[in-house]
């Protein structure tokens, strides 16, 4: 009776009619906290990169013989930690998104640490979006269940930071343009000691230019993304040799998760490009030098360097409780004929795992990966072979909505 009083009153008063009573579908701002704390422990029987102890990077594996002593160790580390906020916001243009996000796992001058970094920091207002976050140019849907941290050497992944606009986001299509954050790497390989190229700096004279085309039903999804960018650079010597030029690099990428069965879903990417290996999962240089014999001015010059990467995976559902993931992945590079004969040149990568859930959020198992390193010239190859164990426990909360 009460309530029914109020609202009588104020509608003899002339107060509005959107004011009698709130909308109970009304959006309202949220926040959500999430993450997962994780442990990782196993034996490294044979040798790697010191820094990537606790992963497979088939890039880090030994170039030659013994290059990081003895095989056989044993690893353990908290590196896969992870924190992050989600919120959302209702405005006159729009929901407006944001997500900041990092986790321990140290790169960079950080290699080998237990430290923060940086994963994502985006925000979102309708179709348009700007800040750090997954490349339009790779497909994170690919890569499979597993505990190795790194991922399928043959996989496009990189957050990048960047401007996007996404106009078809609707009836199972999507559409993402965007302009990212250049960069790449120059392998001088066996001329590096040339005087002429000590001065040679790197240049980036416009955007990286990416974007993706997304289909998605019941059975799964399809996408195809491309990239197209241009490297210069310049020769700031004062001598007779101008090594100065530019190249553009390209690529495109076709990815699928496909819904098998109710327990089995299948993951595959096949990309192809030249230039675009810093976009690779884990993969080397962009350029490579070549030789021009006969040009008395430029002798040597760089070249994109093709690379092709396959990825194929299955995630399998034995219960609700028990899963399997298992699959294989490679790349393979065109070196350029300066490179150094120990230059990477084609990578492998396979694990097969076991994993339980015994509870909601709490997720235990073991995993056994191989990897395999090839040389370009020398004929060299080095195999990785690992056991790892991991204890992975989630949490979140959200507050409003």
């Amino acid at each position: 009776m009460r309530r029914t009083f109020l609202l009588l009153a104020m509608v003899v008063i002339g107060v509005p009619a959107w004011a009698q009573q709130p909308a109970a579908d009304e959006p309202k701002p949220s926040m959500e906290i999430y993450g997962f704390a994780m442990l990782d422990i196993g034996q490294n029987f044979t040798q790697i990169n010191p820094d990537w102890f606790d992963t497979m990077r088939v890039t880090q594996l030994p170039s030659f013989d013994k290059q990081y002593g003895s095989d056989n160790s044993t690893f353990a580390g908290v590196r896969q930690s992870r924190f992050g906020v989600r919120t959302s916001s209702p405005t006159t243009l729009g929901e407006l998104k944001t997500q900041f996000e990092f986790e321990m796992f140290g790169v960079g001058v950080d290699a080998g640490q237990t430290t923060i970094r940086l994963r994502h920091a985006y925000g979102e207002l309708g179709a348009f979006g700007a800040g750090q976050y997954w490349s339009p140019f790779m497909d994170i849907d690919v890569f499979p269940n597993s505990l190795e941290y790194w991922g399928p050497t043959g996989m496009v992944l990189f957050r990048n930071v960047q401007v996007r606009w996404m106009p078809i986001r609707s009836g199972g299509r999507q559409l993402t343009l965007a302009l990212e954050r250049p960069g790449a790497s120059n392998d001088a390989g066996r001329l590096a000691d040339r005087i002429e190229l000590q001065d040679v700096t790197g240049r980036f004279p416009m955007p990286d230019i990416s974007g993706h085309y997304r289909m998605t039903g019941d059975w799964g999804h399809v996408q195809a993304a491309g990239m197209l960018r241009k490297i210069a650079w310049d020769d700031n010597n004062d001598d007779q040799f101008d090594l100065s030029g530019d190249a553009f690099g390209w690529g495109l990428n076709l990815t699928s998760t496909l819904k098998a069965t109710k327990q089995d879903v299948v993951r595959l990417g096949l990309v192809y490009g030249a230039a675009v290996q810093n976009y690779m999962n884990d993969s080397p240089v962009d350029l490579g030098i070549v030789r021009q014999p006969g040009n008395a001015v430029a002798p040597i010059t760089a070249d994109p360097i093709p690379i092709l990467g396959v990825t194929a995976f299955l995630d399998h559902n034995w219960t609700s409780q028990w899963s399997t993931a298992v699959g294989y992945s490679f790349q393979d590079n065109d070196n350029r004929e300066g490179q150094n004969p120990d230059a990477f040149r084609r990578g492998h990568y396979a694990l097969g795992n076991l994993l339980y859930s015994p509870v909601p959020n709490v997720l235990v198992g073991g995993e056994l990966q191989w990897g395999r390193r090839e040389n370009y010239l020398d004929g060299f190859s080095s195999d990785g072979v690992k056991v790892q164990f991991s204890f992975k426990y989630n949490f979140s909360a959200r507050i409003g909505g």
